[in-house]
């Protein structure tokens, strides 16, 4: 199993402060061998490098899709297979690719039933649309297994494709891992390594070059996996976490707690294990709920950073340059930086293929994109699908009806007393009329008020931390 994650040279961007964005949860209270170290440890930079730095900077942007595109050319060879599927693409646009739809390829297919959390229609295989008066058609040259477009403040899904089909998610678990260990420990707390701590990184893993017997700071660790997807970090955080089992064991809660119901933990790095699998839909929701912390957001939105070296005997410790793998954000090997891109996450190993979770704004609006295992000859299809359908979910945001929702956490969904507000026909929260209906008396109409006091007081709670900001990075981005 390889995990691959080394991009090329990074461009510089400017930095800015991007829009607010909904809330949605409340910040949360074994292999053999080690893989070798990749080439870029050799590379070594002058000095601290911070994260926070707002220099000014040039970014590409990747141009906006048209509003149509040209319809596919007739080919004799698929006459067959188009008659064949006629009625399952009666509810998706004419120019939206499918999985099955190359000649001599026997792809996989989906189930025919999966998970229906965040609505019904996101159950169902194939993608799921619904075009309004002015929305342009999806982008055809996108073949992931498993794809969404959502909007990240109203949590309406615009598009799905196999939303819930649960695949193996490579680095992209890193997102859950960080959003349930993050909070947990202090960024200045200190720990030495040891051979116990490494013991288990898989075989091929991507390293950061954490070294036993060194010191380093939870800081320095996090930078470790977002920025270089760093298994040999994850580990050492799990264990400063009370070990592996009980790190699976925190994440998994914590998935449940988030809805995250298609995923399945059984190693925090994500290095390919039998059973271990999320969803597109799952890791949109894992996303949204990680970018609500701020350690989270600087983190996945650094570009570059300095990182411990060996410390050696009599001499000042140097550090060496590190660069996100996310190409979206940093631009590499061909791929344009997105413009507006704020984060999350890629990853790629032998079995997953290659994942990547995408959050970025544009003229006030902010998207969640995922795209898991592109079925596609196209160099960093990952990627370029990605933007594509990010490019498509801003042209079409207003004109398509949701055809679902990323659903809240458990603790956010249901008032602190256990029970679901009643709710009126509209879909106001009810008056507690029939409470007093229920009391003495006086006695029963103070019930009834104090408890729907109650009730708006916890609405109001949540709808109070539904705003909160994504890095200063993007403001000043340039616009086309």
């Amino acid at each position: 199993m390889n995990q691959l994650h080394t991009p090329n040279a990074s461009r510089n961007q400017d930095t800015g402060r991007l829009s607010f964005m909904s809330q949605v949860s409340r910040a949360s209270a074994d292999r053999a061998s080690r893989g070798a170290l990749s080439r870029h440890h050799s590379r070594r930079a002058s000095g601290p490098i911070s994260i926070f730095s707002a220099t000014p900077c040039t970014f590409s942007c990747v141009s906006a899709l048209s509003a149509a595109f040209k319809p596919f050319a007739r080919r004799a060879a698929l006459a067959v297979v188009a008659s064949a599927m006629l009625p399952a693409m009666t509810a998706v646009p004419a120019s939206a690719a499918t999985l099955d739809d190359k000649p001599g390829r026997r792809q996989p297919k989906p189930p025919a039933s999966m998970s229906t959390v965040g609505g019904a229609q996101l159950g169902k295989p194939g993608t799921q649309v619904r075009l309004g008066a002015g929305a342009p058609v999806l982008p055809k040259d996108v073949s992931g297994r498993s794809w969404i477009v959502a909007d990240a403040e109203s949590g309406e899904v615009l598009a799905a494709h196999n939303a819930h089909w649960r695949l193996p998610p490579a680095s992209t678990m890193k997102m859950l891992f960080a959003d349930t260990v993050l909070p947990k420990l202090p960024k200045d707390m200190v720990h030495k390594v040891t051979d116990t701590d490494l013991a288990g990184v898989g075989e091929g893993s991507s390293l950061v070059g954490v070294k036993e017997d060194q010191t380093y700071t939870v800081h320095d660790l996090w930078l470790g996996v977002f920025l270089r997807s760093g298994n040999d970090a994850v580990h050492v955080l799990a264990e400063m976490n009370g070990g592996m089992s009980r790190t699976v064991q925190d994440m998994q809660a914590h998935a449940e707690e988030l809805q995250a119901l298609d995923t399945r933990v059984v190693s925090p790095d994500g290095y390919d294990e039998p059973g271990q699998v999320s969803s597109a839909y799952d890791l949109t929701l894992i996303a949204r709920s990680g970018m609500q912390k701020k350690d989270f957001r600087e983190y996945c939105s650094t570009v570059r950073a300095a990182f411990p070296g060996e410390q050696k005997e009599g001499k000042k410790r140097e550090t060496f340059e590190i660069q996100n793998t996310n190409r979206l954000l940093t631009g590499a090997a061909g791929i344009e930086p997105y413009k507006g891109i704020a984060g999350v996450k890629n990853g790629n190993t032998t079995h997953a293929g290659a994942t990547f979770t995408g959050v970025a704004e544009r003229d006030g609006r902010v998207l969640l994109v995922t795209v898991m295992n592109p079925d596609s000859e196209e160099s960093q299809a990952v990627y370029k699908e990605t933007a594509r359908l990010l490019d498509w979910g801003f042209a079409a945001a207003g004109k398509v009806t949701p055809v679902g929702e990323l659903v809240p956490p458990k603790s956010a969904d249901a008032p602190s007393s256990g029970a679901e507000p009643a709710k009126n026909g509209k879909g106001a929260l009810a008056k507690p009329v029939a409470a007093a209906q229920h009391g003495s008396g006086g006695r029963g109409i103070a019930l009834a008020v104090v408890g729907g006091v109650l009730v708006l007081l916890a609405a109001g709670a949540f709808l109070v931390k539904r705003r909160w900001p994504l890095p200063e990075r993007m403001r000043r981005l340039p616009r086309s």
